[in-house]
């Protein structure tokens, strides 16, 4: 099933930026185009940071142990968009300023925020390879991929802070998080429960 969906999928995950690649060459993407290719691609990193944190809980709420192989595209997806809304910000907005982009982010909360998440996001997808894995050994690359949630957390701040009134769209995000959160709390919980009260939960 894969093979035929890992193509799509990752053809699918292109359409954001085909779509905003047409929008530009069309004059299409309003008063502020450097606004408008910010956003967009700021939603797009947080959308696929929570798609990836989805899979686990799905597949295992849903036995479709499957879709664990979609996980590491998910992944690169999140990084990708994110490298992009940053090099929006680098490139289009400042120009390869040093001077100012340190100013900025020393004094502007939302920026420091979405570099927080972005730096984060950096060591994810430098070890996402299976020689990666094996060369840290499960446990400790499983350790490291946990910065996922920080990373997802501090892009959910960042939005928070920047829009400051309309937080419609990120407290949507924040809310998923929060679920998602919340499974995994609760997963860890009952992960170290002793085996015999498991036992008696399941007789009952």
């Amino acid at each position: 099933m894969l093979r035929y969906l890992k193509p799509a999928i990752f053809l699918a995950a292109l359409v954001p930026l085909a779509l905003l690649v047409w929008d530009g060459l069309h004059g299409s993407l309003g008063a502020n185009p450097i606004e408008a290719i910010t956003h967009s691609t700021g939603d797009c990193t947080l959308t696929f940071l929570l798609i990836t944190l989805s899979v686990t809980p799905l597949r295992k709420l849903t036995r479709q142990y499957w879709l664990i192989g979609l996980r590491r595209m998910f992944g690169l997806f999140a990084f990708f968009y994110g490298t992009l809304h940053l090099m929006t910000y680098v490139w289009l907005d400042k120009f390869f300023n040093v001077h100012e982009m340190l100013a900025d982010i020393a004094k502007r909360k939302f920026i420091t925020a979405g570099m927080t998440g972005f730096v984060l996001m950096i060591p994810l997808a430098l070890t996402s390879t299976k020689w990666a894995i094996r060369k840290m050994g499960g446990k400790r690359w499983q350790a490291l991929h946990r910065l996922i949630y920080f990373s997802a957390a501090a892009g959910v701040i960042h939005y928070i802070w920047l829009v400051k009134a309309d937080l419609k769209n990120p407290l949507e995000y924040g809310a998923v998080l929060g679920v998602l959160l919340l499974y995994r709390g609760a997963a860890w919980i009952a992960a170290r429960r002793p085996v015999g009260a498991k036992v008696a939960v399941s007789a009952d």
